[in-house]
């Protein structure tokens, strides 16, 4: 976003106040609903109570009175929450604030699955198998895999910056500590299924396959309360029993990558390697001991190749 809040210019009074009236009332709406409330709307219900309480008594002028000034109040808010989104940002050293994703669709696009990606006689049904969502905004998603490193200045950084993100989880890693998912979870993330294991799913039989794929459905489920509707092969791996025994297990899609992000660069599965709308972008729980950073420098790493693109991420469980 620029650096300084757009200017609004506020509409030419009419002879009739009607329209103008039903305009402010749409953007006092809105600015209540963002948690935008202002000081000077508090001034003025106070001023509306003084008032009360001394009928006869002139009502105290307010800072921003009338429909102009409402809406002058208006963009007053919108200065002030483009200013906080920056001062969090410089707080946890981004460059820049990340960009803000537009609401998500009402109705969600149809996802198939990607051209070179199908299996041998796939019957109809199966989740399909994915890299990029159909969508012409400029948002990617972000997803984080295996759950190895526990940081909690992940948790505080992605709450503060506000960046939606999915964690694909593998039982192996996550069950000496199911709390800090929990407090994931709570903050919005939603959990996916990664296997229990980790293995390479197509060298495994049938019944190994799905004691990994749904033996942690059931897992995450009983743990978190809520049975995954997404699952990622572990390494992107799958075959045909894969699919269907996900869909057995009620998963509704599979979400690869089409991109990869490390603390120091940025791998790329497209040969332009660049980022496009609907793109989704793999990292995964790492730390120090494993990676050149911390959790926290990858995600200043991977949102400063986002921001500077143009993107803004978005939640991709509100598009699939």
């Amino acid at each position: 976003m620029p650096r300084s809040a757009p200017q609004m210019v506020l509409p030419r009074m009419a002879s009739r106040t009607g329209p103008v009236r039903a305009v402010l009332a749409a953007l006092l709406v809105a600015a209540i609903g963002s948690g935008c409330a202002t000081e000077a709307g508090s001034d003025q219900a106070e001023g509306v109570r003084e008032a009360r309480k001394a009928p006869h008594a002139a009502p105290p002028a307010a800072p921003y009175a009338g429909p102009a000034g409402a809406l002058a109040a208006y963009a007053a808010n919108l200065r002030r929450v483009e200013a906080a989104r920056v001062a969090v940002a410089r707080r946890w050293k981004l460059a820049r604030a990340p960009l803000v994703a537009p609401p998500p669709p009402a109705v969600k696009p149809v996802i198939t699955t990607r051209k070179g990606f199908e299996v041998e006689d796939a019957e109809p049904g199966l989740p399909p198998v994915f890299t990029t969502v159909p969508v012409k905004d400029r948002v990617v998603f972000l997803t984080m895999d295996d759950g190895a490193e526990k940081d909690p200045q992940l948790l505080r950084m992605m709450s503060e910056l506000k960046i939606p993100y999915s964690a694909f989880l593998s039982d192996y890693l996550i069950n000496d500590n199911f709390g800090y998912f929990r407090q994931m979870q709570d903050r919005g993330v939603v959990l996916g299924n990664h296997t229990l294991h980790h293995p390479y799913l197509p060298g495994l039989s049938y019944e190994e396959q799905r004691d990994e794929i749904c033996d942690q459905q059931r897992k995450l489920t009983k743990r978190y309360g809520k049975a995954p509707a997404l699952f990622r092969p572990p390494f992107g791996n799958y075959n045909g029993d894969t699919l269907r025994i996900a869909k057995a297990c009620g998963v509704k899609a599979v979400p690869l990558w089409a991109a990869e992000a490390f603390p120091d660069h940025m791998e790329w599965r497209e040969e332009d390697q660049d980022l496009h709308p609907g793109d989704i972008i793999l990292t995964h729980f790492r730390g120090r001991e494993e990676w050149k950073g911390s959790m926290p420098d990858l995600v200043r790493a991977v949102m400063k190749v986002i921001t500077d693109k143009g993107y803004a991420v978005a939640k991709l469980e509100d598009y699939v």
